[in-house]
Parts: C-alpha cells; sequence; structure tokens
C-alpha cells in the first residue's frame, strides 16, 4: 500500500482531467472504476478509483484519489491498494507505489506543497 499526500495550485476539477487523462488515456493503461463528485457552495471533492493489471505482482491495483478545496487550496489525496502478491504476504514489487506516483506524475508541474 502507497499513501501520497499534496497541494495543487489548479482546481479541483482540473485536477480529476489531468489525473484521468495521464492514466486513463496516456500510456499507463488503467480502467476508470468511478469518478464521483459532491458540490457544496465553491467547495467540491472528486473521488477517483481507477484499476490496472500490473504484470509483475500478477494482480490488479487500485488506486484512490480524493480531490477537495474544503480549506481553499486543491488537496490531493493518493492511496494505492490491492497489489500485493499472494494471500499472506503484503510484497508487492512496487506495483503500488508506482501507481501512486503515476497520479503525482500527472500532476507534478501544478504541485505547491506535500
Amino acid at each position: 500500500m502507497s499513501v501520497k499526500d499534496f497541494t495543487v495550485k489548479i482546481s479541483p476539477n482540473e485536477a480529476a482531467d489531468l489525473i484521468q487523462s495521464e492514466i486513463l488515456r496516456g500510456n499507463i493503461s488503467g480502467t476508470l472504476v468511478d469518478h464521483y463528485v459532491r458540490t457544496t457552495g465553491s467547495s467540491e471533492v472528486h473521488v477517483l478509483i481507477m484499476e490496472k493489471y500490473y504484470m509483475r505482482s500478477n494482480n490488479r491495483a487500485s488506486v484512490t484519489t480524493t480531490i477537495d478545496n474544503f480549506d481553499g487550496s486543491t488537496n490531493i489525496h493518493v492511496v494505492a491498494a490491492g497489489s500485493s502478491e499472494g494471500v499472506f504476504f503484503r510484497f508487492d514489487w512496487g506495483a503500488g507505489n508506482n501507481f501512486a506516483t503515476s497520479v503525482e506524475r500527472a500532476l507534478e508541474q501544478y504541485i505547491i506543497g506535500g
């Protein structure tokens, strides 16, 4: 499991679009499981759940990204899971971290804190 938190200088909607563009339409070949959006006033939250098959762990990994601007800045919280190989061991050959990092890479030019 890999967890990443950072702040970007773009809106939640723009961040969600960039992530989907990189992971779903880029060279990562992930699939979108769900994109949930809630807005209240000028605040919004996006929850993106995507998955991808990793040959190195012989398993499908998922990455869940929560994007919100509740405190005035756009916060990104990324969790990769399900990438472990086997029933008892949680060794994923780096697949989880790779998937979480792909979200960070999609937004790297907009990151202002983390």
